[in-house]
């Protein structure tokens, strides 16, 4: 008879809940769970690094925009809203940290990040019942952040907060658009199922 806490004793009591024990010790649920944990961790470093390299490359506002955008729809396609989150909040604070945000902009920058995560939480939220209705809903979202903080918060030159606006819509939309083509093309090994 094994005394207790030797691993013949966890053993037979995880097999009575019906786990199956391999070689290592480990269940097959806990490998699940560290595919996935790695699986989203390398997958939102990924999508988080093109991200920054789009910002970097110093490209027109009107090609980085939509492409930043795609890669938040994307990366809640991919990986879930938590990636997507991640990488909305990071890059508008490294493009800060970088110099890319106008020193007349710099206030605005908690509020892009704010902006980005409720597009990517609204996209989230939506996507499962028609990834069209979430990316017109999340663009629609994360302008309405801006036009509050903008209209109760915020004090811009004018037309520096008019780019924050209606473009921003207009961005999110065509990134969105961009991201669900992309998407949609993926082959089945790198979807999540929504």
């Amino acid at each position: 008879m094994p005394e207790a806490g030797e691993k013949g004793d966890v053993k037979a009591l995880l097999q009575a809940f019906g786990r199956k024990w391999d070689a290592a010790g480990k269940t097959e649920e806990a490998r699940c769970v560290m595919w996935r944990n790695t699986r989203f961790l390398t997958t939102t470093a990924l999508l988080l690094a093109l991200t920054v390299v789009v910002q970097m490359v110093g490209l027109p506002q009107p090609v980085t925009g939509p492409l930043v955008n795609a890669m938040l729809f994307l990366a809640t396609f991919t990986v879930g809203i938590g990636g997507g989150v991640v990488i909305g909040a990071l890059t508008p604070w490294i493009a800060l940290m970088r110099g890319i945000v106008p020193p007349l902009a710099q206030p605005i920058t908690p509020f892009i990040m704010a902006a980005n995560a409720t597009l990517v939480i609204a996209f989230g939220l939506l996507v499962r019942f028609n990834p069209w209705v979430g990316v017109i809903a999340a663009a629609v979202c994360k302008y309405g952040v801006f036009v509050l903080a903008l209209k109760f918060i915020l004090v811009l030159p004018p037309k520096l907060a008019q780019a924050f606006q209606i473009p921003q819509l207009l961005t999110a939309l065509v990134g969105g658009v961009i991201a669900v083509i992309v998407y949609k093309a993926l082959p089945e090994q790198y979807k999540r199922r929504l």
